[in-house]
């Protein structure tokens, strides 16, 4: 390793043992990040909950959860029915989990464009 390489990697892990300037590039960040965050928890969320009701109505369907009682539910022998309704259901939830993702992210960009773009234009400018 060379002298710069060597320089270089040593400041990067001084930087993380310093406190960062408060600058307005850290505001455009967290400001960036105050868009997103709400749209990106949303989308998992919403996407695992369809995922896993998607995968219990096809366990139903295949008869692959054995007849009996669980969590209080008393689960049938024939439920080729009700797992297919189930799966629908997670279809359902999955496929419209990106269309309501970006139009959450759109309107959270609506709300902070003003600002993102002010400062985005301070930064450009300095």
């Amino acid at each position: 390793m060379n002298k710069n390489d060597t320089a270089f990697l040593a400041q990067k892990i001084r930087a993380q043992y310093t406190d960062a300037e408060k600058g307005a590039l850290t505001e455009l960040r967290k400001l960036d990040a105050k868009v997103k965050r709400p749209a990106n928890i949303f989308a998992y969320a919403f996407g695992t909950i369809g995922a896993l009701t998607l995968g219990t109505g096809m366990s139903f369907a295949i008869d692959a959860i054995a007849a009996g009682t669980y969590f209080g539910i008393t689960i049938g022998e024939n439920m080729m029915l009700p797992g297919i309704i189930i799966g629908l259901i997670g279809i359902l939830i999955v496929s419209v989990n990106f269309p309501v993702y970006k139009k959450l992210l759109s309107s959270r960009k609506k709300k902070y464009a003003s600002e993102i773009l002010r400062l985005s234009e301070n930064i450009i400018n300095e």
